[in-house]
């Protein structure tokens, strides 16, 4: 007789059990110092390296997106430079005070996390997901990627037997082992569980807005970057370029459509053109527009984080030996135009604009589109107009001469160092932030008495404490203004 095993079923069950479990670990958290949370951070972190690599080789085989040794570089940057980031952070207890001022900041964390993981980055974001909520004293639980399940689970493994053996109670770091829809959706829904981290999984997204709870989205990226006329030009391409191909584009904050001043357009695509980039004929760019997008318009799986001379071939597009990236120029912006769409490989859109007044239009275009564009970016030398662009743009950050995909994790930038990229208003969650722990925390305001109540108020106002009253001497003015507007108001309200 065959066994038939209900998957739902199963995964539902779980998330109830491990939002349980993580939330009675939670309770012994709430004991722990900072300087306890610390060192399990530390002994995590430093476990983990000794397997970035292999991990980053497990996540390229099982997915099938992107290039291992630019997933290695996303696993070494987390372990290494986000971990001396957070080192002398404060998240919990007493984070801040003002003695003058006679006030404390208390950081309390949230409670129970959980983390919906995306395919694209499964081992980087799951690793700086957990230092981050354990560093803020919380508990966290994953909900892997179905197409990267095994490479998740590797790193979680390592992560949790590592943090349990250094002191952290068993439950608070946990992961689904049977990954579907509903046992997602039971999960994010728990009354246990107090926020929602979503990186990159749009569809999850519609879930989480169901439930009530605060949502840390690190969404889907559409970003345009902007060439002005005072552009380092070598510049600007090499670092878009960089930026595009980096993972084979598969960062949400990578370049999506390049928006060029037509008074360097000549030299812009010479120099694009000089580094790797083809230039598609519009029906070569309408093949590909295609073949990128489902019938329904979602993203093919199949062609996400493939080299451009892949997509090329795939498309029966015939380019020059070392092409990087493929390029289609474009005219107009439309939800229907697979050029205005996010595109998780290295295939750019190209737009050429008067000015900037234009390019600025047309940017605005591109960010909303799709209401989940949370980077621009900006090659400029023009003090005005890179302050109008960060001004008026419906975005969440905008980074100012540098490669998307390495700024907007702040790499490259001074921005915290991130893989969770909040979109706030731009797109959805309630954070424009890159997440750090201390979005894992609220804070709890401490306020000393300083004063009287009476300190507060002008002569004419004499407070009465203890019956709660307050009588107010008034002028004859005063009196005569006071009884115009009681005339005015019965006057209204009598018509």
């Amino acid at each position: 007789m065959n066994t038939i095993i209900d998957k739902d079923l199963l995964s539902i069950q779980e998330a109830r059990i491990l939002a349980e479990n993580a939330s009675e670990a939670r309770k012994k958290l709430e004991e722990f110092s900072q300087d306890k949370l610390d060192s399990i951070v530390e002994r995590m972190a430093s476990e983990i390296e000794k397997h970035v690599e292999s991990l980053a080789k497990m996540s390229a085989d099982e997915t099938y997106y992107g290039v291992w040794q630019d997933k290695l570089l996303k696993n070494r940057f987390v372990c290494s430079y986000v971990r001396k980031q957070l080192r002398g952070m404060k998240c919990v207890g007493i984070i801040k005070e003002d003695t003058s001022k006679q006030t404390m900041d208390i950081g309390v964390p949230m409670g129970v996390i959980a983390s919906v993981i995306p395919a694209t980055n499964p081992v980087s974001t799951t690793i700086y997901n957990t230092l981050i909520a354990i560093k803020s004293g919380n508990a966290i639980i994953f909900s892997p990627h179905p197409r990267a399940l095994k490479t998740t689970a590797r790193a979680l493994d390592i992560l949790i037997e590592t943090a349990e053996a250094a002191g952290l109670p068993e439950g608070t770091i946990s992961y689904l082992h049977t990954v579907t829809k509903s046992g997602t959706k039971e999960l994010i829904s728990h009354e246990s569980v107090n926020l929602i981290m979503i990186t990159g999984v749009p569809k999850i997204m519609k879930l989480a807005a169901y439930t009530g709870k605060p949502v840390l989205y690190g969404s889907a990226g559409n970003g345009p970057a902007f060439i002005e006329k005072t552009a380092d030009i070598t510049k600007a391409v090499s670092d878009i370029i960089s930026s595009k191909i980096f993972d084979n584009g598969v960062g949400a904050a990578s370049e999506q459509s390049i928006v060029v001043d037509a008074a360097v357009e000549s030299a812009v695509k010479a120099e694009f053109i000089s580094r790797g980039a083809y230039f598609m004929t519009e029906k070569e760019a309408d093949t590909l527009g295609k073949m990128l997008f489902l019938s329904d318009g979602s993203t093919d799986p199949e062609f996400v984080g493939k080299s451009a001379e892949y997509l090329a071939k795939r498309a029966g597009i015939k380019v020059p030996e070392g092409t990087v990236v493929l390029v289609s120029h474009q005219d107009y912006v439309s939800g229907k135009n697979p050029y205005s769409k996010e595109r998780l490989c290295p295939v750019l859109a190209y737009y050429i604009e008067n000015d900037w007044q234009d390019a600025c239009e047309k940017c605005i275009e591109l960010l909303i589109t799709e209401r989940r564009a949370h980077t621009l970016v900006i090659h400029s030398r023009d003090k005005n107009v890179i302050r109008q662009f960060a001004l008026k743009k419906p975005v969440a950050r905008v980074l100012v001469n540098t490669p998307a995909a390495f700024g907007g994790m702040g790499m490259t930038t001074n921005l915290f160092p991130a893989l969770t990229l909040g979109s706030g208003i731009s797109g959805e969650g309630f954070t424009s932030d890159n997440v750090s722990p201390m979005n894992l925390v609220y804070i709890r305001k401490v306020g000393y008495g300083v004063r009287d109540v009476q300190d507060i108020f002008p002569d004419g106002t004499n407070i009465n404490l203890n019956d709660s009253t307050v009588e107010t001497k008034l002028d004859s003015v005063q009196l005569e203004q006071l009884r115009s507007l009681v005339e005015q108001v019965l006057s209204v309200n009598k018509k």
